[in-house]
């Protein structure tokens, strides 16, 4: 009986045009609309944003940009996720030569928005697909989401053989851009921007030449028993009856649990027994020696990290836990830097950044890490199947990255920094005049 193997043929990020970009000025604007902010609102969204990652050409969705962020409708979300299914979709087919009859599983996680039909069933009504295609909707999973696609695709594979899977991730923005006053809950509007990806999987061995990588682990890790752990990152409504998204400063705390859960049954699948006996040698030690802290060297076996691009912090706060250096945290920072947070499709963004600059080789390992609501850890492992090198998202822009650290000044500081002047405290005037002018 011949193992199931999973291989991934191709992916394609979503690029939104240029009349898309939130750069300085357009966040701006979009901020003073919000009626319900004060002094103490502005110098939190300009601390948040200076310490944002974010770069000038992330992307919003169309209707926040077009002033309309307070009155969604249901034809905007469908715009919106439509732009990004079909374009990446439509991209997939044409560079695979695999047409959408050919597709066995299909896969959509978007998080905050389950319409009837579902997505998936707007797909196959767009692509006119077959008939018995076994398709699923997962919602409410957040930024976490793609991972959980993807083990759902490998396990479907014990069952469902020679077939082809497509996975699509993304998430509605648009919708959901919160229009309140409470600082927690105005962090996703900082971070959170328009993006998303479709991949191509397939189980047939007679097309494992043409693969680009082969999953060789996947784990999955839920704390959501945890009272802590599920609150800490949830949709509710402020007191003011605006919905958004909140998070806690349980967050951290969260996902460290979960991530260190899920690295205790992954790691035994993929460092050699040496590395893990010198790691049980120096936790005995430490009992004896307290400034001793035991680490796990995850680059005997891992060449590349993939760490989704959730914010600096989230990226800083695994890159140290993980013992990793600039080098390998780039990929998460310049994607964060160029796309921002794109939820469930943020991590082939990051991919793809690797990608481009050539450093993915054959037989290397990539360890993909990703956290999410609920509060979840789903890590896993790709093998290269070959050199690659294809531009693809990051072509149009892969000349001007890296950008050094030190060259990384967030427009906001220089222009909006007399915010935090201490005497606008004793002035009662209408700061948004003085903002725009």
């Amino acid at each position: 009986m011949r193992s199931h193997s999973c291989y991934m043929l191709a992916y394609e990020c979503f690029k939104a045009t240029d009349d898309r970009k939130l750069d300085t000025e357009s966040c701006v604007k979009i901020v003073l609309r919000n009626k319900n902010l004060g002094l103490d609102q502005y110098r939190f969204l300009l601390q948040t944003m200076v310490n944002s990652g974010l770069g000038e050409e992330t992307y919003g969705p169309r209707n926040v940009l077009a002033g309309r962020e307070e009155t969604p409708t249901l034809m905007e979300a469908h715009e919106e996720m439509d732009e990004i299914m079909f374009g990446t979709l439509d991209n997939l087919f044409s560079k695979t030569d695999v047409s959408p009859s050919d597709i066995d599983i299909l896969v959509v996680d978007v998080s905050l928005f389950s319409p009837s039909p579902s997505l998936t069933a707007r797909i196959v009504n767009r692509y006119r697909m077959r008939d018995n295609i076994k398709s699923f909707s997962l919602s409410g999973m957040g930024c976490s989401a793609s991972m959980v696609a993807i083990d759902l695709v490998q396990n479907l594979f014990k069952s469902y053989k020679n077939a082809f899977a497509v996975v699509v991730s993304s998430e509605t923005i648009g919708p959901h851009w919160y229009c309140g006053k409470e600082n927690s809950m105005m962090l996703s509007n900082c971070l959170f921007r328009s993006g998303g990806c479709s991949v191509l999987l397939t189980d047939k061995p007679c097309l494992k030449h043409k693969a680009l990588m082969k999953l060789k682990h996947s784990v999955r890790t839920n704390i959501g028993s945890n009272d802590e752990a599920y609150g800490c990152c949830i949709q509710i409504e402020d007191q003011q009856g605006y919905n958004g998204f909140l998070l806690t400063r349980n967050l951290t705390k969260a996902a460290a649990k979960a991530f260190t859960m899920n690295l205790k049954v992954l790691v035994p699948k993929i460092l050699p027994i040496r590395e893990l006996i010198r790691f049980a040698v120096i936790s005995i030690c430490k009992t004896n020696n307290k400034t001793a802290k035991p680490s796990l060297n995850l680059k005997t076996r891992i060449q590349h990290f993939c760490i989704h691009p959730g914010g600096r912090a989230v990226i800083y706060g695994l890159g140290k836990s993980l013992g990793l250096n600039e080098y390998d945290m780039e990929p998460a920072r310049m994607a964060l830097h160029r796309f921002g947070n794109t939820s469930a499709g943020g991590l082939w963004y990051v991919l793809g950044y690797m990608e481009a600059k050539k450093r993915l080789k054959k037989d290397d390992k990539i360890l993909m890490i990703s956290l999410g609501a609920g509060f979840m850890c789903n890590n896993c492992v790709w093998e290269v199947m070959k050199d690659l090198g294809n531009g693809n998202v990051w072509e149009h822009c892969m000349d001007r990255y890296p950008i050094p650290r030190k060259n990384m000044i967030n427009p906001f500081a220089d222009k909006y920094s007399w915010i935090n002047d201490e005497r606008l405290n004793f002035v009662r005037m209408d700061l948004s005049n003085i903002i725009l002018s």
